[in-house]
């Protein structure tokens, strides 16, 4: 019976994942109105019964969507700003930088940025992306706070601090007219922050 179970956990996990993996180009492309949940089932291959069995509803596949592209954005701005963990300031610099580079990503820019927020709410909104974002500033800062490269001070509020200035830039940079110019900019006005803490 084991074995049985474990087959259906993983057809089950599969079918789950297929209804992400088709979803996503299309959120991507089209954003979160612009797709039918017919259009998703086709594209993932499956009936409309698995995609309720899987999520509540097309907000819920969204959620699924964004926590995804979240996840892996953390994880690429991670790996990044890894690179310079030997100078920490660095490295929030860097992963900033590499965070503001995403949003010009149409994928990042329509997910992340504007449909999330409104398709969520942004209290959702933000509380996933605090769930893959906070830890890694948090360790930045305090690895920059050991290093004597920032005062001490209480870590964890700083951290909200920054991210909230990180992402009021990346939703400049999604609503601007110009996202070169917009993205000069904000990065400016973001090494300034930083390099004052």
């Amino acid at each position: 019976m084991h074995v049985k179970q474990n087959k259906h956990a993983a057809r089950s996990e599969a079918t789950r994942a297929t209804l992400v993996a088709a979803a996503r180009p299309l959120f991507a492309a089209q954003g979160f109105a612009g797709v039918g949940t017919e259009e998703i089932v086709r594209a993932a291959g499956v009936t409309r019964g698995a995609l309720y069995h899987h999520f509540r509803d097309k907000e819920d596949l969204f959620a699924a969507v964004f926590e995804q592209v979240e996840a892996e954005l953390m994880q690429r701005i991670g790996e990044v700003a890894g690179a310079h963990a030997a100078d920490p300031r660095a490295e929030l610099r860097v992963g900033a930088e590499t965070w503001l580079d995403a949003c010009a990503e149409p994928e990042v820019l329509r997910i992340v940025l504007l449909d999330a927020p409104a398709v969520l709410g942004r209290e959702r909104w933000r509380e996933i992306a605090l769930r893959y974002g906070l830890g890694l500033v948090v360790t930045a800062l305090q690895a920059a706070i050991d290093a004597g490269q920032i005062e001490p001070q209480p870590v964890e509020p700083l951290a909200h601090v920054l991210l909230g200035a990180i992402d009021e830039a990346a939703l400049y940079l999604a609503a601007a007219q110009d996202q070169a110019a917009a993205r000069t900019e904000v990065g400016a006005v973001l090494e300034r922050l930083i390099s004052a803490l």
